[in-house]
Formats: C-alpha cells, sequence, structure tokens
C-alpha cells in the first residue's frame, strides 16, 4: 500500500515539461515526489494530510534565474513576496556576490543602509573567504527557498584589480582565474556580468573569454547583462556571441528588452539574430521580466567612470570633474547607457531614498524633483547622490508592451524577476519599489496567459520550471516526477495575478494557494507558515 505525507488532490496537473495538463493526484514523501496518479488511486486512508484542490493547478516551484534577494535573505529568510509567487528556488549573483571576500575588495557587503541595520551580517562576511561561505550562512539562518548563484563578474574583478579601471595584469587575470574555478568547485553556475555597472564595465572581451575558459572547463554558464540593451544593442549582442563561441560555452541574457523608444523596432531583429545564432550552434537563450519598466540606480544617468576607484562622491564634490561628467551626462557619446538620455528625463523615477528629508521625492518624476529643487536635472542628481551618499533605486520607463508580449512568446525565453524576496511589513520603510519583486510569475499567468492568450499554460509553467532548472543543470528539480525535489505549487488559474503598481508597488500576490519546499510546506491556504526549509542548489562543478 502506498503511503504518502502529503496528498494533492483533484488537481490539473502541469508537470512543467510542456506537455498537456491532465487530472491527477500528487503524493509527496519526505522531500520527494512520490507519485503521480489518477485521480483517486490514492486513498485518504494513504496519506498523512489530504489538501483538496479541485479547481486549482499544481505544477513544480518557480526558479528564478535573476535573483536579488543576497541582502533581503539575511534580514528576511522567509522571502514573502517571493514564495508567495510560487517561486520555490532564488538563483543570485548578477554582478555582484558577498562571497569570496578577500584580495582587494575593502567591504563585502556596499549596502550602507543594511550595513547600518545589521552591522553582525557584515562582521560574518568578513570570514567568508570561499564562495560556498555565504551559501552555507544562508542555509544556516534558515531561508525557505533553495538558494544557489552565479560568481559575480564584479566581485571577481574587484578581488583582483579593485575599482580600478584598464586592463589586468597577468597576475591579475591569474587570479581572477584561480577565485573563478574555486568558485565553480563551490556550487556556481557560473559567471555573470553586468556591463553597464563598474567595476565590470571595465571588463574588455578578451577579459571576459579568459575567464569564461574557466566556466567553460567546469560546464558552466556565461550569463549576462549586456554591454548595451539600447542603442548598441546588436554590438552587445555580438559581443556575447563572441564570448560564447570563443570560450565554448553556453550564454544566458539577462532582462532581454530594447531599452529606449528610439530602439523599440530592433526587437525583432534582436530575435532573429538570437535564433541565427542558435541555429549555426551556439546554445544561447534569455529571460525577462513582464513590465515596461526597467529598475536600477539613478547614477546610471552618469557615466560609469564617474565611479572609478569608487571615488563617485569624491568626484561629484571636486567642481573640475563634476564639470565633466555633467558635460557627458547632458551629451552622452552613445558608448554608454545614459538612462536619462534614453528613457527622457520624465522617464526617471527615484524611489529608494533613505534620508527623510528626501523621502517626499520618492515615486515623482525626476522632471517634477528638479523643478521643485529649482536646478536642472543633473544638477538635482547631484544633490541627491550626494545627500544620500547611496545608489538611489530609481525606476526608468524605457520598454514598449507589444515587446513585452512579443518576446515572452520566443521558445528560449525565460521568466525571471531581477529583484529580491520583501515583506511590505519592513520593506514600506525603505519607500517604493519596482513591483516585480512583489509581482512578476502571477503577472505572466494572469495578464499574458489567462487576459491576453498570448501563452498556453503548460508552456507559461515550462518557462518558470523546468527549462530555468535544464539551463542551470537541476536535474532534480523543475518538473513533477516521481523521484525528483517535492518543490510544489499549486494556484487558482481564475485569480492568479499581481497587485502590486508602480505607484503602489508593496502589495502581495493573489491566487497561490500552497507551496511546498522540499517537501515542507510554506504556504497553507495563501499564508506562509515561517518554515524555512531552503537547501543549495548547485552547479556542475559542485
Amino acid at each position: 500500500m502506498l503511503e504518502v505525507d502529503v496528498l494533492i488532490r483533484g488537481a490539473k496537473v502541469v508537470d512543467g515539461s510542456g506537455n498537456p495538463w491532465f487530472y491527477g493526484d500528487v503524493g509527496l514523501r519526505g522531500e520527494q515526489i512520490a507519485e503521480i496518479t489518477p485521480p483517486g488511486r490514492i486513498g485518504s486512508e494513504q496519506a498523512g494530510e489530504v489538501v483538496a484542490a479541485e479547481g486549482m493547478v499544481v505544477c513544480p516551484g518557480f526558479i528564478d534565474i535573476q535573483s536579488h534577494s543576497i541582502v533581503s535573505l539575511m534580514q528576511d529568510g522567509r522571502c514573502l513576496s517571493k514564495i508567495t509567487q510560487g517561486v520555490t528556488t532564488e538563483i543570485m549573483g548578477e554582478a555582484w556576490t558577498p562571497a569570496p571576500f578577500g584580495g582587494r575588495i575593502e567591504t563585502p557587503i556596499g549596502n550602507p543602509v543594511f550595513a547600518n541595520k545589521f552591522p553582525e551580517w557584515v562582521e560574518k562576511a568578513r570570514t567568508w573567504q570561499r564562495f560556498r561561505d555565504w551559501l552555507e550562512a544562508m542555509v544556516e539562518h534558515g531561508v525557505s527557498p533553495n538558494v544557489g548563484s552565479f560568481l559575480g563578474g564584479g566581485t571577481l574583478r574587484q578581488y583582483a584589480k579593485g575599482m580600478e579601471m584598464g586592463s589586468p595584469s597577468e597576475k591579475e587575470l591569474e587570479g581572477m582565474r584561480r577565485v573563478m574555478a574555486e568558485a565553480m568547485e563551490d556550487g556556481a553556475f557560473g559567471v555573470s556580468y553586468a556591463l553597464i555597472y563598474p567595476p565590470d564595465t571595465f571588463t574588455e572581451t578578451d577579459e571576459l573569454v579568459a575567464v569564461c575558459r574557466v566556466v567553460s572547463e567546469y560546464d558552466g554558464i556565461y550569463i549576462t547583462h549586456m554591454r548595451s540593451e539600447a542603442d548598441e544593442i546588436f554590438e552587445g549582442l555580438e559581443e556575447t556571441f563572441e564570448i560564447g563561441r570563443r570560450a565554448d560555452l553556453p550564454v544566458e541574457i539577462y532582462h532581454l528588452k530594447a531599452a529606449g523608444q528610439r530602439n523599440w523596432p530592433k526587437i525583432p531583429e534582436v530575435i532573429e539574430r538570437i535564433d541565427r545564432a542558435r541555429a549555426e550552434g551556439l546554445d544561447v537563450t534569455a529571460d525577462m521580466y513582464p513590465y515596461v519598466a526597467s529598475g536600477t540606480g539613478l547614477t546610471s544617468t552618469l557615466p560609469p567612470w564617474a565611479a572609478a576607484e569608487g571615488k563617485l562622491f569624491e568626484n561629484l564634490r571636486d567642481p573640475e570633474t563634476r564639470a565633466r561628467i555633467k558635460a557627458e551626462a547632458m551629451e552622452p557619446d552613445g558608448h554608454w547607457e545614459a538612462l536619462a538620455d534614453l528613457n527622457g528625463v520624465d522617464g526617471v523615477m527615484p524611489v529608494g531614498f533613505q534620508k527623510p528629508e528626501n523621502r517626499k521625492y520618492a515615486g515623482k518624476r525626476l522632471t517634477e524633483i528638479a523643478a521643485d529643487v529649482g536646478k536642472d536635472w543633473v544638477d538635482t542628481v547631484f544633490e541627491l547622490l550626494l545627500s544620500e551618499e547611496q545608489r538611489i533605486s530609481t525606476v526608468y520607463f524605457s520598454m514598449s508592451e507589444e515587446n513585452v508580449q512579443l518576446q515572452l512568446q520566443q521558445p528560449w525565453i525565460k521568466v525571471s524577476t531581477d529583484a529580491g524576496g520583501m515583506d511590505p511589513a519592513w520593506a514600506k520603510e525603505n519607500g517604493p519599489v519596482h513591483p516585480r519583486g512583489y509581482g512578476t510569475y502571477p503577472r505572466v499567468l494572469g495578464k499574458y496567459m489567462r487576459e491576453e492568450g498570448i501563452l498556453t499554460l503548460e508552456d507559461t509553467v515550462r518557462k518558470m520550471s523546468s527549462a530555468v532548472a535544464d539551463r542551470l543543470g537541476l536535474r532534480d528539480r523543475g518538473q513533477l516526477r516521481r523521484g525528483m525535489a517535492a518543490d510544489v505549487v499549486v494556484f487558482d488559474p481564475e485569480t492568479i495575478g499581481d497587485r502590486a503598481t508602480f505607484d503602489d508597488p508593496h502589495q502581495l500576490s493573489v491566487g497561490v494557494q500552497d507551496v511546498w519546499v522540499n517537501g515542507t510546506r510554506v504556504v497553507a491556504d495563501g499564508t506562509h507558515t515561517g518554515a524555512t526549509p531552503g537547501q543549495i542548489v548547485e552547479g556542475p562543478g559542485g
């Protein structure tokens, strides 16, 4: 007689593979999926708990390949806004990781607000000399989702070269290759660069190839925020392809987009170029979030060299350097992502203010703030940055709805958040945020699958689960199959949806009824149970 700990009864089973749904029952035993059967095959007396799921969908947990939950998981291991979307695995590491700490890195956690609130984490992070030390500390602390990561390419470069511009010496490059190899052995999925931010932006193609050749030796992945997603997006694509070919490894493009209205018509050719590269033998895919606005720092309105050697605020206080920065911000040369120029000053909405005197500006457009301050927009940016002495999280309205829909339909696109997990109870005090941290997955399932009808249920779930697991080489997650890890979501296909908006972002999504991570229930009837069963997931070298 088959016995299970949990029996999920009567739901539409969407197994994550892309195959058609079917009615069935799912049994969980311990940390694994024990059985998937036609309805009624497993009796109630054979189950420790029966979950009535008629009218619901049961599917694999969602895997976020671009999570920014590093700091928020230290603060709150429940990862509430992500778990309640159905995210059961967080893959982190875009550009930065808090480990390994050493070399020329001066502080392991550069977020000044978090560092001031939680100095114990900063001190603990100073002991993370190996990449895996951080992940082990997270699991020991207790986290609801599984956790894994790429090695941040900015961390890697800073380890060897600090914030200096220029090519690395042979000794510095060899140091990077050594640290990269150690990270792969510690379970990193590969290396991640964000090539518009310092110090990543100082990295030349040959250096990227040299690092990626180490990743290739361990069967890892190069994942990238390309050097351009705007005026030079085609050049950014070709560099990405070149790195994949020269280093002989798979390539993943973070948050695919064409930023700035003048670049929106380029997306069909971007898709064509990716399809052509794939047909020619390059393993290249991409992910995206389902919004027409992006989110990064207000610092991205300024040329990257302004932050060289970690001297941004010092440079802004120097009259001569400040004048040079202003001139380049006002008339960018086209070789860096000048987000105010791309989106218009009215398309820039700073949200992440920490100083009480600046909170009144949160959620206002930069044009409004400049009018209130009585200065032009560049001097307003300077004054805000100097007042805050932090990057100031900012929303940029830069994409088109038509492109979002077109991209979502590509077979090689996966869904990701580019955000961290939050609890409105404590996140509100930090001001507005991009709503993607609360609503990404339910938004795709509600708006684009159910309402717009541009995706099928089965393919939507695949883009959130098995497509990501396969990309990362996670062979025991991402599908509902006997013997696989019991990361399972039950949601209502008629009500699932996002509630977070740009004007009122701190709202949890709705429609996810139950979530299990490694067989432990972390969401019951829409409410977090407080359980923290998350484990480390690791890449091929671990």
